[in-house]
């Protein structure tokens, strides 16, 4: 027999936790604060107008610790704002700010050590039987497959029944046609169907639609993907009519465009202050005395939505007709001395801090390719263009991965830009920093193809 199910008990529980979690940590570090009225009220209702805006509490059955993790960052970000506001609106700042801080460091830390411990629980009471669902599929493709991926993960909690086709199948998991759905799914507890939209009828849909709602069974539809399908996609809602955008991307949304560009300028002004300002001298008087030439080297090269901009490096060639049109090979001849240690470094690129100060480019995003190059991939490599919908970057997940530098064979740039398209489509802070820490240690270490 099915055990019962409590998950409706699961949002009302982690809003008790996470209030107590904050309230908990204010009335130890700060009872001066806590001991106002206001300021619980405050504190309290915040968090909860933040998370109901938020759409924070909301799980899907899919959902893991790392699932949703950005949108825990924007709100310990925008909780964290009003925190700090309230001293501002009340002019009582009981302790130094630096000890603020401090609380409210403790306060996202333990939240964030709740939701490890909330998720390694369901996951665990899962794979012990527990918080499962019964689900069924009527109408076979070759979806189904694809989707039986996710029924057999057992941290998910699904258990998959079989499914209903009027094809005859040998499968071991066929359960009957169409008309046979009703009575199993009554017989054994079915909690979710998932229906193929293209094998059914206009009206053995509706009937299946009105069994279901009659039955207290929800029932999944499964569109007719015509093979479009993308990991970016969305659906949207335009009246009662749901659209499928196909490429919905983290970095279309307002907040993830300024917080990245705000993060873009910081980053940048600290490089040329502290490293470009004493740096360029130097570079300059090396860079002359083994050959002549400008210090930088410029180049036309095609950014966001394909326009072109003017990328700075520093020249690590001597001066020749190629360098507009030929890439820099193993042991190219036209690398000077001073040029090869810059280029093994990665200390040519630094100029480009220059493109991102002016908005030009990004910190991390896909390598900006010449502008002979890109009319010549656009043609002969599939998608290409996608990486123009962000930025370009001084370093992205491709050259991270070992596809930097020369394009010696074709899998080379295919790879690279399989890459480029996955970093546009999952965009978040925690994968750009660890673009931006790999590329440190890279640049220490050495690269094999950083020639």
């Amino acid at each position: 027999m099915k055990t019962r199910s409590y998950s409706h008990l699961i949002i009302p529980f982690s809003i008790i936790i996470h209030l107590t979690i904050i309230n908990g940590v204010l009335y130890i570090m700060t009872p001066e604060t806590y001991q106002n009225v206001l300021s619980i009220l405050y504190y309290n209702i915040s968090w909860l107008i933040i998370t109901y805006t938020l759409n924070y509490y909301p799980t899907a059955r899919k959902e893991q610790f790392m699932t949703n993790i950005k949108k825990m960052f924007y709100l310990y970000l925008i909780y964290g704002l009003a925190y700090f506001s309230w001293f501002g609106f009340t002019g009582n700042l009981p302790n130094l700010i630096q000890y603020h801080f401090l609380v409210y460091l403790v306060i996202c830390v333990l939240l964030t050590i709740y939701r490890f411990i909330f998720y390694y629980f369901i996951r665990n009471y899962r794979l012990k039987g527990g918080n499962y669902v019964n689900v069924v599929v009527i109408g076979r493709d070759k979806n189904l497959k694809k989707i039986r991926r996710v029924f057999d993960n057992p941290y998910f909690g699904y258990r998959y029944c079989g499914f209903f086709d009027d094809g005859a199948s040998a499968s071991p998991t066929y359960l009957g046609g169409f008309f046979d759905c009703f009575k199993y799914i009554i017989d054994n507890d079915v909690d979710e169907v998932y229906c193929t939209a293209a094998k059914l009828s206009k009206s053995e849909l509706q009937s299946l639609i009105n069994f279901a709602d009659n039955n207290l069974i929800k029932l999944k539809i499964i569109p007719d993907n015509k093979d479009v399908f993308t990991r970016a996609m969305s659906i949207q809602k335009y009246d009662n009519i749901p659209v499928l955008d196909l490429r919905t991307l983290p970095l279309d949304t307002e907040f993830s465009r300024i917080g990245k560009r705000v993060f873009d300028l910081v980053f940048s002004s600290l490089v040329i202050v502290t490293l470009l300002s004493w740096l360029i001298p130097i570079l300059y008087v090396l860079i002359k005395l083994e050959s002549p030439g400008p210090i930088f080297f410029m180049q036309k090269r095609n950014g966001l939505k394909r326009r072109a901009f003017m990328c700075i490096k520093f020249r690590s060639m001597t001066y020749n007709g190629e360098a507009h049109s030929k890439m820099a090979t193993r042991n190219d001849l036209r690398v000077t001395k001073i040029g090869r240690i810059m280029r093994k470094t990665s200390i040519d690129e630094l100029p480009q801090f220059f493109n991102v100060f002016m908005g030009h480019m990004s910190v991390v995003g896909p390598r900006p390719h010449m502008e002979l190059q890109t009319t010549d991939y656009e043609i002969s490599v599939d998608k290409y263009l996608v990486r123009h919908f962000v930025k370009p970057g001084i370093t992205g997940l491709a050259q991270i991965s070992g596809y930097r530098g020369e394009v010696s064979k074709p899998s080379d740039i295919l790879n690279r830009i399989r890459l480029d398209i996955f970093y546009v489509e999952k965009w978040s802070w925690l994968l750009d920093v660890k673009i931006i820490i790999k590329t440190v240690t890279n640049a220490i270490i050495g690269e094999e193809k950083a020639y």
